[in-house]
């Protein structure tokens, strides 16, 4: 029992520690923004909204527009990556091709919130694609997701087949086999195994998680891109705004962090087959609508041995693979897809070719 009770108390002091850090951080993204690197996004409504969600649609210009996306951002952190400067935009860049573009938006985690896991969330990320396609006279949405909103947009879309037209996945890791990534195993070897479900878990508390699991990731290549960015203005500005949207921490739901290192990082169950979600089976071998993935080479987060065992699961050769080689002025090379110079050149075509095909 003093054991107990001693560890109760290291706890509370260590959450306390990186809560305070989080309004730290905040506090230092607000002096940023102020300065002129806040986010830059294009007009959009709220049209649904449930406790620890929203639904965003951009409203773009009149034209019609078709097919519908529905991004699916990650929890971590806030959305606004997705359309950080309009140079820079995947939002925006899509717009610009006539699509339809809604985006989830998960709200941070508050302790009167729900303790909310993966169930929770990937059954919002349905009842989004229900809601998209009423609005689209019946026509199901695309899901598109990037880093952990694709690995939410890929069970959602497996347990909701008949509620999407087809899964876009941006370096979503989606597989986790010891020894495929030095990431995947420094971060389950730093997450006790006893990590606590009932409070919310800091933003400031994963970074520092991260950045420990691969400093070369998180510290040393976001210093050689400022460097290598130092001569280019545009590349430098992007580069200023991600370092500005990393310190805008958000708080997640100890059970979702819980069950994605658990479940997920540790035990595999996505990509083996072994994932249960409300009593039902998540399997690849069980999804079969068309599917685009795309994997940045020199990102560690996601990298290639992360999505190409989840794609091959697959039946019938429905899945396409993009591999491209990254950018500068990124910061973040697991951010390169979304900010890229390169990607929005090359890839991104590819992107919405391989959409309108579908469509």
């Amino acid at each position: 029992m003093p054991n107990r009770m001693a560890d109760q108390f290291l706890n509370t002091i260590r959450w306390a520690h990186f809560s305070t850090l989080d309004l730290v951080r905040r506090a230092q993204g607000n002096f940023c923004a102020q300065l002129g690197f806040g986010p830059n996004e294009a007009p959009f409504k709220v049209i649904d909204r449930g406790g620890f969600w929203c639904l965003r649609h951009y409203t773009g210009d009149d034209r019609p527009a078709q097919p519908s996306l529905l991004i699916v951002a990650a929890p971590i952190k806030r959305p606004y990556i997705w359309d950080l400067v309009p140079f820079a935009s995947a939002v925006r860049h899509c717009l610009r091709q006539s699509l339809q573009v809604y985006l989830l938006e998960w709200l941070p985690a508050v302790p009167s919130g729900g303790n909310n896991g993966i169930a929770q969330y990937v059954s919002a990320v349905s009842h989004c694609a229900l809601t998209v396609a009423g609005r689209s006279a019946g026509a199901n949405p695309f899901l598109i997701g990037h880093s952990l909103g694709g690995t939410l947009a890929a069970i959602s879309a497996i347990l909701t087949r008949d509620a999407i037209r087809g899964l876009v996945l941006l370096s979503a890791p989606l597989c986790f086999r010891a020894s495929d990534s030095h990431f995947r195993d420094n971060l389950v070897s730093l997450v006790p195994l006893d990590l606590s479900e009932q409070e919310p878990f800091p933003g400031s508390l994963l970074t520092h998680m991260s950045a420990l699991a691969s400093p070369e990731t998180f510290v040393w290549s976001r210093l050689r891109d400022a460097a290598t960015s130092a001569t280019d203005p545009q590349a430098m500005e992007v580069h200023a705004r991600v370092e500005r949207w990393a310190l805008d921490e958000a708080a997640l739901p100890g059970k979702l962090v819980h069950q994605i290192i658990a479940w997920l990082y540790r035990d595999n169950r996505l990509c083996r087959g072994t994932l249960e979600i409300d009593g039902v089976r998540v399997s690849p071998a069980n999804f079969s609508a068309p599917t685009l993935a795309v994997a940045n080479v020199t990102d560690e987060v996601a990298p290639v041995v992360s999505m190409k065992p989840f794609l091959e699961a697959m039946p019938n050769s429905t899945a396409r693979l993009i591999e491209y080689a990254g950018d500068t002025g990124v910061a973040l090379q697991h951010l390169a897809i979304l900010l890229g110079r390169e990607a929005h050149e090359r890839v991104w075509p590819e992107i919405i070719g391989w959409v309108r095909s579908h469509a």
